[in-house]
């Protein structure tokens, strides 16, 4: 065994922790064999709407080393984002996720730090940290890594802790010690399946993203489709159905990063709250949240659809 290698995955691993990631996994970078037909399958049958850039850098997706040269080890990690406290039920409701500091920015300045710890213990070590925004497969990185493992609903779900995790990357050109997957758990539960209301579970592990609320709240810049009234369970912002409903989620415990802690105002907000949303109070209860994606009139469009008889479209 190299000495080297053990000591500095303890070391990458123990600032993890140290930073706040829930969990940390290391895989070996390289071509994501399993993982390239399912991705063409998925964009051959348009699953991904009108999120073209899904279809851009296809080969990037499935090889880090064509993202970092020199890749050698992808370091997965996960950072939880269960809120203590939540929306009432009778309100517009947006997802967890959202609720504090937009998760990019929270992570990313985690990921900067974590790497910069690297090279001041290690030495000369290249890198590049990755949310959510550039070509990397996040949740099979995680699997593989032994986080957890993609349930049917495709998000990561990790034993006795669940689903409301954050997952991110650091690719480096460090060899490091490499952990294995673990087993899928998911059995012969459906719960996700069942509770879409929109049916966007087509099957297990296979997700229509042009049928998801999140997609129409978020992604979707046009009309949102009228065969969808009365489906959308009054998610005004991404959705939650899918995390709510799994028997695994009964673990989950609060988290402890204050910029996820939402502005008290949001969660007293009552329906006619929304519907009187002005763009100073917009401005000021979602200050650097992940909810500026769709704007306010994103927002209005959504509450609109939710509230307009389907006969009056």
């Amino acid at each position: 065994m190299n000495t080297n290698k053990e000591k500095h995955t303890n070391f990458i691993k123990s600032e993890a922790n140290r930073l706040g990631f829930l969990s940390c996994g290391i895989s070996k970078a390289g071509f994501l064999e399993e993982e390239a037909p399912r991705l063409e399958a998925y964009l051959k049958q348009s699953f991904n709407g009108e999120m073209q850039y899904m279809e851009n850098h296809f080969d990037k997706r499935l090889d880090p080393t064509l993202l970092v040269d020199g890749a050698k080890s992808v370091i997965s990690l996960l950072l939880n984002y269960f809120p203590e406290e939540q929306q009432s039920s009778d309100t517009y409701k947006i997802s967890k996720y959202a609720y504090g500091k937009d998760y990019h920015f929270v992570i990313k300045d985690k990921l900067n730090e974590l790497l910069h710890s690297i090279q001041s213990e290690i030495g000369e070590v290249s890198g590049r940290a990755f949310v959510d925004s550039a070509p990397v497969l996040d949740k099979a990185w995680a699997a593989k890594s032994g986080l957890g493992w993609v349930g049917k609903h495709t998000l990561l779900i990790t034993p006795k802790i669940g689903s409301f995790n954050f997952v991110a990357e650091l690719i480096t050109d460090l060899e490091l010690e490499y952990d294995s997957a673990i087993t899928d758990h998911c059995g012969t539960c459906t719960a996700c399946i069942d509770a879409c209301p929109t049916e966007a579970i087509v099957a297990p592990y296979v997700v229509d993203g042009s049928k998801c609320i999140s997609y129409f709240t978020i992604e979707l810049k046009e009309a949102i489709p009228t065969e969808m009234k009365g489906k959308m369970d009054d998610w005004i912002f991404g959705c939650d159905i899918c995390q709510d409903v799994c028997p695994w989620n009964r673990f989950s415990k609060a988290h402890s990063e204050p910029l996820f802690n939402p502005n008290p105002e949001l969660l007293s907000f009552s329906k006619k709250d929304w519907h009187e949303l002005t763009s100073e109070t917009f401005s000021k209860v979602f200050k650097n949240s992940a909810v500026k994606r769709t704007k306010l009139q994103g927002l209005v469009r959504n509450i609109k659809f939710i509230q307009v008889p389907r006969d009056s479209l």
